[in-house]
């Protein structure tokens, strides 16, 4: 038996995010599709994260098993990326521990989220970035960052319909910063809960344009409310950077 470990880079705007559904076009479903016509088997794949319909990586983490074979990471690299679409790459194989598991042994994560803060469209990125014409207070936003940063119930940042029975996550690092026309947040944390980065970023951008105080932000955080909270951003601007393990 052997353990493959991939890191993988997609643009998320042609599919229905990475886990494989019925009827639409996933991620998962494609590189399995792929690898079954490598191995002659149907082989499973395993993501460390379930990014969303739209949504970016630069550094997916997935694991699969495989019985027999002699295939080297490198020859398996090069067969992957000759017949995934051209939105899909593989960037590493490794051969991994048999208990390595992809999603259980990732101890964080980090997400970044990009805003195109000028009065005018870009048409070459609009598939990576969220158009936002409108001015934003950078520094505002850091100082609402801070109240959200560290362990809490983040039961108001996540989609009302997907909540489980443990929302705490433990928010390390959500640092925002301005790089020419891009406004730039950055989040790790040991884990996120659905739409939990978008929401957030909403959240932060209300902040900035006054619908919102710190003091609400607080009050937001303490409440569980997702009706309290800012609005969900568009999936294109987020991206999954890193999965990070012991």
């Amino acid at each position: 038996m052997k353990n493959f470990k991939l890191t993988i880079e997609y643009d998320g705007t042609n599919y229905a995010g990475w886990q494989k559904q019925k009827n639409a076009l996933t991620i998962q479903e494609l590189i399995e599709k792929k690898l079954h016509k490598i191995f002659g088997h149907i082989v499973k794949i395993r993501g460390a994260g379930r990014t969303d319909s739209g949504v970016h990586a630069r550094g997916q983490v997935a694991h699969f098993k495989v019985a027999k074979s002699s295939i080297s990471t490198e020859s398996l690299k090069k067969a992957l990326n000759s017949i995934l679409p051209k939105d899909i790459v593989i960037t590493k194989v490794e051969k991994a521990p048999l208990e390595f598991h992809a999603q259980y042994a990732a101890k964080k994560k980090r997400y970044t989220y990009t805003i195109f803060n000028r009065s005018y469209r870009c048409p070459m990125r609009k598939r990576f970035v969220y158009f936002y014409p409108f001015a934003l207070d950078v520094p505002l936003m850091k100082k609402g960052a801070k109240i959200l940063k560290g362990k809490n119930d983040f039961s108001a940042f996540s989609k009302i319909s997907s909540l489980k029975e443990n929302s705490v996550r433990n928010i390390h690092r959500l640092s925002i910063k301005k790089a020419g026309d891009d406004v730039i947040f950055t989040f790790e944390a040991d884990g996120f809960l659905h739409n939990m980065v978008r929401i957030l970023t909403g959240t932060l951008i209300e902040l900035s344009r006054g619908k919102l105080t710190l003091d609400t932000i607080e009050t937001v955080l303490k409440s569980g409310d997702r009706n309290l909270a800012g609005y969900t951003v568009p999936a294109s601007g987020l991206c999954l950077e890193k999965v990070y393990y012991k």
